[in-house]
Order: C-alpha cells, then sequence, then structure tokens
C-alpha cells in the first residue's frame, strides 16, 4: 500500500506566486496542503525510468568524502555527475547551469560558501524552472566550441541526500506523465543572497490535481542518486517532473537532519 503524506500544492491566488530563496517570511504563495498517496518506489517490480515517469534512482559511489568541500565538489563530484549523465542519457555534452546547492532542513540559510550554496529545502510542489526559462538558460550555457547545431536539450536535477536515513524531510517526485499543463502555475523564485543584488526566474508552482503519481525513495544513502527532468525540449520525452520536500512523521524524534546535495545540468545532442 501507498504511504499517505502532507504536500503544500498552490491554492487559488489573485497575485503573482512568489518565492524566495532565503527568507521564505517573504513568500507570496497561498499553500493548498492536501494528503496524497505516495508509493515506496522501492517496491515497485518495474524500476522508474527517466524515459518513461521523468526520474530513476540509480547506485552511485562518489569518490568525494565531504559534499561540504567546495574543491571537491568544483573538480571530483561535478566530473563524476558529467560522466554519469553522459552515460545514462546518451547526449554528447553535459554541462552545468548552477553552483551546487547543499540543502539541510535546520537553520539553513541561502549562502554562498564559496563555489556552492547552502540553503533550505523547497517545502512546497514546484519545478525549478519554467519552459521558458529552460530554453533561454540552455541557449545561455550552450557550449561554444562546438559548430554542430542542438537537435535537443533537457534540464536534469541531480539530488544526494548524504545524512544517514531516515531523513526527516525526504524527497518526492511526480510521473511526468500525470501531470497536465493547467496543472503549472508561473512563480518568480527570487535569490536574495544576503548582502548581493537579487535576481529572480521563472519556475513553476504546481494545483493540485487527483490524477497525479507520488513516488518516494525511502531511506535513501549518499550512494544513491535521484535524478529528475525539469524540461525536454523533445516533447515525445517526458518533461517537467513536480517535487516537493515534505515531511516525515515516521523518522524518529532527534534524529540527524537531512543533509542533501544537488546539481543541476543541461545536456545537449546534436545534429550529425
Amino acid at each position: 500500500m501507498p504511504d499517505a503524506f502532507s504536500l503544500n500544492y498552490i491554492g487559488p491566488m489573485s497575485d503573482r506566486p512568489r518565492y524566495y530563496a532565503d527568507d521564505g517570511s517573504r513568500d507570496v504563495l497561498t499553500l493548498d496542503p492536501r494528503t496524497v498517496e505516495v508509493e515506496n518506489a522501492r517496491l515497485r517490480a518495474q524500476p522508474h525510468s527517466l524515459d518513461r515517469e521523468g526520474f530513476t534512482l540509480v547506485a552511485h559511489q562518489s569518490a568525494v568524502a565531504d559534499f561540504r568541500d567546495p574543491q571537491a565538489l568544483a573538480t571530483v563530484y561535478r566530473l563524476e555527475m558529467q560522466q554519469l549523465l553522459l552515460g545514462l542519457t546518451g547526449a554528447d555534452e553535459v554541462v552545468f547551469s548552477a553552483l551546487p546547492v547543499c540543502r539541510s532542513t535546520r537553520g539553513a540559510r541561502l549562502t554562498v560558501a564559496k563555489q556552492f550554496y547552502n540553503s533550505r529545502p523547497g517545502e512546497f510542489v514546484h519545478i525549478d524552472i519554467s519552459a521558458a526559462t529552460a530554453v533561454s538558460l540552455a541557449k545561455r550555457c550552450e557550449p561554444k566550441h562546438r559548430n554542430e547545431r542542438v537537435r535537443r536539450f533537457a534540464h536534469y536535477n541531480m539530488w544526494r541526500a548524504f545524512s544517514p536515513p531516515p531523513q526527516d524531510v525526504p524527497l518526492a517526485v511526480c510521473d511526468s506523465r500525470s501531470v497536465s499543463p493547467a496543472d503549472l502555475v508561473e512563480a518568480d523564485a527570487v535569490m536574495d543572497i544576503p548582502g548581493k543584488r537579487e535576481f529572480s526566474y521563472v519556475g513553476l508552482v504546481i494545483r493540485y490535481n487527483p490524477r497525479h503519481r507520488w513516488s518516494w525513495f525511502a531511506r535513501m544513502n549518499r550512494d544513491e542518486l535521484l535524478i529528475f527532468k525539469a524540461h525536454d525540449s523533445d516533447s515525445s520525452q517526458p518533461n517537467q517532473v513536480p517535487h516537493t520536500a515534505f515531511q516525515d512523521p515516521t523518522c524518529p524524534p532527534g534524529h540527524v537532519a537531512r543533509a542533501s546535495i544537488e546539481m543541476r545540468a543541461i545536456a545537449y545532442w546534436y545534429e550529425r
């Protein structure tokens, strides 16, 4: 039987939704909490796939000892994630569209620690970028050393929990095939880094739809990686996977706070 958890959707709003990476008290969001069934994906006979639901869990043992070490993230981990995504997708090239993000559930503020961000989990259903943002970002990040024309690009989030299981605030992902265009609401995602000028881009928040099919991977460990899509320019492929952090009431009180590392990457395929 699926588990049942409370997930925060977006409710009816007269204002344009807006959320802040650092100061959540400034968010302009009307949340619509819903108790929904969330399947423990570990119990499935057929594993989830990037080419079907838009997400997958892979075994991956990183050579990084400390995921808060900026040097290790910039060199070892970056190369590991690039090689892994190239192999999984068959893409011709993979680039990273943002700095790595370390997230913690207790006391996290948005800071830039050398070459990575520290931040808090997003506990509302969202997609990191809108379609228009995805197109703009892919053009901006497109490698300049290639002469071939891009025939396809796709944005991926590569998420790993490096705190011991269970996680107090794990991540749930939604089968992209169960999402309708009417469920998607544009929102301004604001990067309010203390001491720096604010900037924003367009993300998506999600309305409740009983058709949504949710999954989570219980008790993730540091040798596992959850990969899910944020956008794919190929309309025949899975696209735009909603996701959210959520409170797991079965996690023992006083357990170590969830800590995770995520990388956002763009894969490119070229015409031959």
